[in-house]
Formats: C-alpha cells, sequence, structure tokens
C-alpha cells in the first residue's frame, strides 16, 4: 500500500521531525521510504503521527470506574479523534485487555491513583493510611504499570472544615523516598497538582511530570524546565474550575476562594505556561469531567494562549511520543498515522477532521 502527501517526517529515529512531500509504502504494519512511483495512492494528503493523550482515563467515566464495554467506547472515540497512543494516566481497573488489541490506540498505563484517605475522588485510587508506606505502595504500582506511576499530590481537605483548602497529601521527606522508590523501579512520576504550595515539593523531590500545574508561578515553571520537568497542563479542566468552586460554596470557602481565583486568572496563566518555555505534553484528563476524544479541544485552548499551529502539532505527535519512548514515523516505524485533507498548519480545526486513521497500516 502507498501513501503519498506531506508527512511529518523522522529521517531518523534520533532527528527532529520534518514536514517532507513524497510517497511511503505500508508492508508488515511499518511504514517505509520509497520513490516516486505511479501506483495509485491508498491514502493521499497531510499525513502525521498519530497523536498523544498523556492524560486520560480509559476506565473512568463520568459515575467512576466502568466496564470493559465502556472502556471500548471509551477508546474507540479516543481513536476516531485521532489520538493513537494514551498515557492512561491512573486507572482503578485493569486494561490489559487493551494492549492486545491492534485496533485500539497504543496504551501506556500507570497503574491506579495513589493518595490518602478521602483525599481524592472516591473509588479511583489507592489509599495509603500510613503515609511512611508511601514508597512501598509506588513501587507496587509500578511492578504493575508501564513504566509510569500516578500521585495524587494535592487535594481538598474537608477535615479543616471552613479552612479547609488545596492541600499537599505527602511530607516533603516521604515525597522524596516515593520517587527514588519509582525510579529504583524502572518507573517515572507523574502527580496531579492543581495548587501553588504544592508545587516546590514535587520540584525538589524530582517528579517527572506535574499535571494541571494550575498553580505554578513563573518561578516554578522555570526551575521545572531547568531540571527537565514536564508540565501537563488540562486547561479544559482549569475551564471547570468555577463550577468547582460554585459546588463548594458556603461550606468550604477557603477552598471556593481558591478555585475562582484559578478560574479567573486561567487566561494569563495558561500564556505564562505556554511562554515558560517548560516542555509540555498534551492531556485531556479525559474521564470523569471531560469527554473522551476531546484533544482537539484541548489544543485549541494552547492556540488561544499563543502556541502556534506547527509547534502544537510537534508537540502533539513525535515530541509527545520521543519523550514517552514511543516510535513516531521514521524508516521501518509502526505505520500508526492519521490523514487529513486539509493542511492543519493553517487551520488547527482539521485535527477534528480527518480523513483516515491508520494503525498498523491498516485503516480503523
Amino acid at each position: 500500500m502507498l501513501v503519498r502527501g506531506d508527512l511529518l517526517w523522522r529521517n531518523a529515529p534520533d532527528q527532529p521531525a520534518r514536514w517532507t512531500k513524497g510517497e511511503w509504502l505500508i508492508g508488515g504494519e511499518k511504514i517505509y521510504a520509497t520513490e516516486e512511483t505511479s501506483c495509485a495512492p491508498q491514502w493521499e494528503g497531510f499525513i502525521i503521527p498519530g497523536m498523544v493523550d498523556v492524560h486520560c482515563h480509559l476506565a473512568i467515566g463520568p459515575e467512576g470506574p466502568v466496564d470493559e464495554d465502556e472502556q471500548l467506547g471509551f477508546a474507540q472515540a479516543t481513536r476516531d479523534s485521532g489520538v493513537l497512543l494514551v498515557r492512561d494516566c491512573g486507572a482503578p481497573r485493569s486494561q490489559e485487555w487493551i494492549t492486545r488489541r491492534s485496533d485500539l490506540p497504543r496504551l501506556i498505563r500507570c497503574g491506579q491513583h495513589i493518595a490518602r484517605p478521602k483525599r481524592y475522588i472516591r473509588g479511583l485510587p489507592v489509599d495509603v493510611e500510613d503515609v511512611a508506606s508511601l514508597p512501598e505502595v509506588v513501587a507496587e504500582q509500578a511492578a504493575v504499570g508501564d513504566g509510569w506511576v500516578k500521585l495524587v499530590g494535592d487535594w481538598i481537605d474537608r477535615s479543616k472544615g471552613a479552612d479547609a483548602d488545596l492541600d499537599p497529601l505527602w511530607p516533603l521527606e516521604v515525597l522524596v523516598d516515593a520517587v527514588a522508590a519509582a525510579h529504583e523501579a524502572g518507573a517515572l512520576v507523574a502527580v496531579h497538582a492543581f495548587s501553588h504550595k504544592v508545587i516546590d515539593d514535587l520540584l525538589e523531590a524530582g517528579v517527572d511530570d506535574i499535571e494541571h500545574g494550575s498553580g505554578m508561578d513563573a518561578d516554578q515553571l522555570a526551575q521545572a524546565r531547568a531540571q527537565g520537568t514536564v508540565v501537563t497542563p488540562t486547561f479544559l479542566q482549569v475551564e471547570l474550575f468555577h463550577e468547582f468552586a460554585a459546588q463548594a460554596g458556603a461550606k468550604y470557602p477557603v477552598y471556593a476562594a481558591t478555585m475562582q481565583s484559578m478560574y479567573d486568572k486561567r487566561r494569563e496563566h495558561a500564556e505564562l505556561i505556554i511562554d515558560s518555555g517548560v516542555q509540555l505534553l498534551p492531556g485531556t484528563d479525559a474521564g470523569g469531567y471531560q469527554e473522551h476524544g476531546c484533544l482537539v479541544a484541548e489544543l485549541e485552548l494552547w492556540e488561544r494562549a499563543g502556541m502556534s499551529l506547527p509547534d502544537i502539532i510537534d508537540t502533539v505527535t513525535w515530541k509527545a511520543r520521543a519523550f514517552l519512548g514511543a516510535p513516531s514515523l521514521y524508516e521501518g516505524a509502526p505505520a500508526d498515522f492519521v490523514v487529513y485533507e486539509e493542511d492543519p498548519r493553517k487551520d488547527l480545526s482539521v485535527l477534528a477532521r480527518p480523513s483516515a486513521v491508520v494503525l498498523g497500516g491498516v485503516a480503523v
């Protein structure tokens, strides 16, 4: 089979991708460069590696954990949106079955969320009663994931009553040991972090990926950039912070004010994140509050915050794949790509209208 057009191609796995006009052969589920031929192409247009969603929860729906039938629907919606690689960033049920399906997005599992009792969404995390045991729990989750673990870094502490606010879950010394335990087990650490006050500890502990980052200031972003900590800014989720504040109401006024303040400053803060130069990963937080398959809506907020369309496309495809250790499009790589009739570098909304989604050289 033949694919023809403008393709985001890497001449070697360690080289940056460049838009290249030409033809490529698909054989044995792989993609290969070829000389121009007279054959009719199977697919033609603008071609990118399958997009990446690094903060997705295929085993979670609006009401909580879901069974395999619902997971399948979520995975298909994600795939049909052009996302062909998912890091499932916390799952309360096994998803190993997805990894055996060639027609679903490639899946990197993080294991289950790790939190303290009553300090996260009920039914989702492993609850750690004794904070001193966190390193052990982290090692256990590393063993059941695919090189990642997911910590809950901060959450409302309702035990404080009207003074309840977003507070860190873990003492710094325990967090340092937990991150070290993950790294010793060959895993990286992604951490849910809404607030400002949790970030310094996360950076000092050496976590690998700060999820949300809605409270990070310029100095913290600069430190993250300097030490190679990536940030996954879920701008769609921040768009809901005013709803979280309203739900807290008069019962938790301090927390409500914190969430409302971040909502009010969300546009300015998004621009700060984009301009910081920190390495960004694309994530939707789909599952629960966001619908699966909504990555393009998230990227539209990146564009609104000032990121150029070519940079967005690079970040959501080959750069995210490179960070995760996953292939993109280069000689002999898996033929996982998305085809568009129009150029997405000129109009981001094009990404929501693929003409073909191909996994392992097969249209799905």
